[in-house]
């Protein structure tokens, strides 16, 4: 199993008809600085990409320092790892990171007289800030697969206007405003809020923690801060609650059957006598997770399952679309799945992402126990309870009035024209309390910003009544039901402010998020922006920052420009 390459690395041996040396470089104990090694090349299916040194020309040196562990069967040997080859080209060394992301490149620029309407499924994960994160604390920027631009904007809390009760679970807010990065175009910036449950009308749980305890969550990082992560969650359920554990390494077992949530004790002692070694079927504990939810299924309750792992599945079910199959038809149960990343070290993020957005659920990526704060005490209602499912937005934009478009964001959850009004097909959940915005870059009719010639044969546009700009749908179904409700409304110039400094802290701090995300994964459409405009929208507009998010993304902004101007690593010396 693949382990952190700058950890120090380890030797077993055995005789068999001679000696035998393998160098394992995910196991064993070592005291001396680790040797760096080239990066390697993986083959990626059409989902998915492997990160390789070669993506990321601004990764941090790697840290040496000693890590402990058992190999079972084996003897255990300390000595240092050979010397690594000169790479042939570029020139240049990075640390390897084998970590698979959804490869997915940024929205197109789309004409609006050829294609008026676009269509997408909302997004609620927030996984890919954590990610970012991590990789900026320490030193490196992340590799722009992982910077997924609504996954970043939603991991923050804005003061949208709120829904009058839950039988219209969320309301839009919508505003129309110079965009920071071109003054020739223009933002169309789409809020959502969800109707927050009262902590009184919460209903019950039945929670499956469906725990990797295999061999790659032997670091810091990942089984011990799980551990920690999970005390929070059951230190807010009660007596109405349930709780069961199944881990999985080498296999999958009940570690605790379903045991009510006032009885902390026993869940904790099950949690904390967690251990990691073996390899991954991870395929097996989600059909054995499911299985348990199942069987003391809560009608009326929350009946969710809990993944936490690296997503590195390597043993029974691996082959990503049969989990997402198995996940997709476990869902009709009533079962929802909430993913759970830890540690970046082979994380595989494409499938997390895969089997939260297949399994009605979310996915949030933990890197440090604030993090876990966040999810599980903060933001738990959001987390665990659902108010509307399968939520869809549909945008007609007028070709009078705009030219062009481009959704920022939102690559992997694009929707067919169709699909709007197909009640079959699946889209995101939106949970208690939760908000979530969209933004379009939009072009105006005879800006010199507009990227298409005209059509020399086309058909000049009609104006829309009422001076509308463009025209707002979105669709939604109560939990339970399986016919969808309809909410629309038109944008028009009502909807218009010129002055960006008169917006809304909260939806000026949100451009900032996402036109530094753009920043991150390099987007070839981000124009005059960098890091210090980023930093001086958000600082002023930073607003009531209760648990001192906004601040800390300011903090990553001074990080993200300090990384983006480093010089790539020399390649280590020949020992020639």
């Amino acid at each position: 199993m693949i382990r952190n390459q700058t950890n120090i690395s380890r030797l077993a041996g055995f005789a068999l008809g001679g000696l035998l040396v393998l160098t394992l470089a995910a196991c064993g104990t070592g005291t001396g600085p680790s040797q760096p090694v080239p990066p390697k090349t993986t083959a990626t299916d059409e989902t998915s990409v492997v990160v390789t040194a070669e993506k990321d020309q601004n990764a941090a040196a790697p840290v040496s320092g000693p890590v402990s562990g058992t190999v079972s069967g084996m003897a255990r040997m300390t000595a240092m790892a050979p010397p690594p080859p000169r790479m042939a080209q570029p020139g240049y060394w990075q640390p390897a990171d084998t970590s698979k992301y959804p490869d997915a490149k940024p929205n197109a620029v789309v004409v609006t007289a050829e294609q008026p309407v676009s269509t997408f499924s909302i997004d609620v994960d927030t996984a890919s800030y954590g990610v970012v994160r991590d990789a900026l604390n320490g030193g490196a920027l992340p590799p722009a697969d992982a910077v997924r631009v609504e996954e970043m904007v939603n991991y923050f809390d804005y003061a949208y206007p709120l829904p009058q009760d839950r039988s219209t679970p969320f309301r839009a807010s919508v505003r129309v405003y110079p965009t920071p990065w071109n003054k020739d175009t223009q933002i169309l910036h789409i809020g959502i809020k969800g109707y927050d449950i009262p902590k009184k009308e919460r209903p019950a749980a039945n929670l499956v923690f469906l725990i990797d305890s295999s061999g790659s969550m032997d670091e810091p990082n990942k089984l011990p801060l799980l551990k920690r992560a999970f005390h929070l969650l059951v230190d807010q359920l009660n007596a109405k609650d349930r709780v069961a554990i199944v881990t999985y390494a080498g296999a999958a077992g009940v570690v605790l059957p379903p045991t009510p949530g006032s009885d902390k004790a026993k869940i904790l002692a099950a949690l904390d006598q967690l251990e990691a070694g073996g390899s991954t079927a991870g395929g097996e504990g989600i059909r054995m997770a499911y299985q348990l939810a199942e069987a003391t299924f809560m009608k009326g309750g929350v009946n969710r399952v809990l993944l936490a792992t690296d997503g590195d599945f390597n043993v029974g079910i691996t082959d990503p679309k049969a989990l997402e199959d198995f996940v997709t038809r476990e869902r009709g149960t009533g079962v929802y799945l909430t993913c759970l990343g830890f540690g970046t070290d082979n994380y595989n993020d494409a499938m997390m992402q895969k089997l939260a957005q297949a399994g009605n659920g979310n996915a949030a990526f933990i890197d440090t126990l604030n993090e876990a704060h966040k999810v599980f005490v903060d933001q738990i209602s959001g987390t665990l309870f659902t108010i509307a499912n399968d939520v869809k937005i549909q945008i007609e934009f007028n070709p009078a009035r705009v030219a062009e478009y481009r959704l920022i964001g939102y690559e992997t959850r694009l929707l067919n024209r169709t699909d709007f009004n197909n009640d079959k097909v699946d889209a995101g959940d939106i949970g208690s309390g939760t908000t979530v915005t969209a933004l379009y870059e939009i072009t105006p009719v005879g800006s010199k910003a507009q990227m298409s010639d005209p059509l020399r044969y086309g058909k000049p546009a009609v104006a829309a009544k009422g001076g509308e700009i463009a025209f707002l749908k979105m669709r939604y179904k109560l939990p339970g039901q399986t016919v969808s409700k309809l909410i629309d409304r038109p944008i028009t110039d009502t909807d218009v402010t010129t002055d960006f400094n008169t917006l809304s802290p909260d939806m000026r701090f949100a451009v900032s998020v996402v036109g530094a995300a753009q920043l991150l994964r390099h987007d070839p459409y981000i124009k005059d922006f960098d890091y210090d405009r980023a930093k001086n929208i958000a600082t002023a507009a930073r607003g009531d920052d209760r648990f001192g998010y906004r601040a800390e993304f300011i903090r990553l902004l001074d990080l993200a420009k300090v990384a983006d101007k480093q010089k790539p690593l020399e390649s280590p010396p020949s020992p020639d």
